[in-house]
């Protein structure tokens, strides 16, 4: 089966998402609007996320190549004597396909990895075209990333936030091709400090 993989990965070669050239700038995207807020319930993020998805991206899942994506957070106290500590952590996996027959784009959306076994329990929406998809990913709104008690609220701490796309979900051919290459590159971070009693 080994040979059939590499004749695949020549053809996308050939189609052009091993080529270089001009792609879609990737400067602009970033993590905006980000906030946090700590409550009886535990400690709620909200953000807004500004990017378009990469050309060689968005050519595969019209193609019929589903995408994954990660959205993780962190709760870190800082320590002068030694590394962070991280106070607590959670993350978002969202699974992007584009359904030929229906002309319509599916997003899975769960706190746990999708697997091969299937999506587990996971959140799914349907969108009639890419653009709501995206608009529904980009909008984090009072996502809980630590329980009640896990973060003392008279504690300093700073919270990370990363989104990306996950490129070892993609077929193992696309792999050899996408790492290290702009026309796939997706990836952005923003912290955000946090004084005891949850002001910034």
């Amino acid at each position: 089966m080994r040979w059939q993989h590499w004749a695949l990965a020549c053809l996308l070669w050939i189609a052009g998402w091993g080529l270089p050239g001009e792609v879609r700038a990737q400067s602009s995207a970033a993590i905006t609007q980000m906030q946090v807020e700590r409550t009886p319930e535990g400690m709620l993020l909200s953000a807004v996320l500004a990017f378009e998805l990469p050309e060689h991206v968005e050519d595969a899942l019209l193609k019929g190549i589903t995408m994954h994506f990660v959205l993780q957070a962190q709760v870190l106290r800082e320590r002068w004597y030694w590394s962070d500590r991280e106070m607590a952590q959670s993350a978002r996996y969202m699974r992007l396909s584009y359904q030929p027959l229906t002309r319509r784009w599916r997003l899975h959306t769960s706190s746990t990895p999708f697997t091969g076994s299937g999506l587990g329990l996971a959140l799914s929406q349907t969108y009639d075209d890419l653009a709501e998809a995206i608009n529904a990913m980009q909008r984090v709104a009072r996502w809980k990333i630590a329980d009640s008690g896990q973060v003392p609220e008279d504690m300093p701490v700073t919270v990370q936030m990363r989104f990306g796309l996950d490129l070892s979900q993609l077929p193992r051919p696309l792999q050899i091709g996408a790492f290290g290459r702009s026309g796939w590159n997706l990836q952005m971070t923003q912290s955000l400090r946090l004084a005891g009693g949850g002001l910034p």
